[in-house]
């Protein structure tokens, strides 16, 4: 009798391992969430465990994202750039330790995307604030952007995957809250 619970207990253990995997997959692979086959997708490194505090993730795959411009009735611009988008991966992290470490590892982050084919557009260094923003182009069209922000106590990391038209740009930016003024250097290649 003891055996056929075992027995029973392995396999409704199996079961929700399955169930479990089988959901998993399917949430993965349904366009909630950002999807990783995107060319846009940047393979992002940690801030560190002793430095920040992850205090929001987000990321919204194209079901969700063209549900939303299917419903921007009033605002074609922003319209035209959620449909154009394949995926939207956001990361905001407190920083509670050194500032000058979570630093370096948005430099390294940024050299390691550009060892990945990403291309620098601007960098801003000011006192207490530095911002990498990155672009991904494939066939002669832009696939990726990517911002690195560092200003004060916050850190945000920025992904966004997808037919990234030009005249798009300038709202692309808005949306992001990157202010673009003198300040900003284009970065060299």
């Amino acid at each position: 009798m003891a055996r056929r619970h075992q027995a029973e207990g392995r396999t409704l253990s199996r079961l929700g391992t399955t169930v479990a995997a089988t959901g998993i997959l399917l949430l993965t692979g349904c366009g909630l969430t950002a999807p990783r086959s995107s060319d846009g997708w940047a393979d992002l490194d940690s801030l560190g465990v002793f430095d920040v505090d992850n205090t929001m993730t987000l990321s919204i795959g194209p079901s969700l994202l063209h549900f939303a411009a299917r419903h921007m009735d009033e605002d074609p611009e922003t319209r035209a750039l959620l449909e154009g988008l394949d995926g939207v991966r956001i990361r905001i992290y407190e920083v509670d330790g050194s500032v000058v470490r979570v630093a370096g590892r948005l430099d390294r982050m940024s050299a390691r995307l550009q060892d990945d084919g990403w291309s620098p557009v601007a960098v801003v260094r000011e006192p207490g604030e530095t911002v990498h923003m990155l672009v991904k182009s494939e066939r002669g069209r832009m696939t990726g952007l990517t911002v690195l922000v560092l200003e004060d106590d916050e850190a945000v990391v920025v992904n966004l995957m997808g037919e990234l038209a030009p005249e798009n740009f300038t709202d692309t930016m808005a949306a992001l809250d990157v202010d673009v003024a003198p300040r900003v250097q284009v970065a060299a290649n």
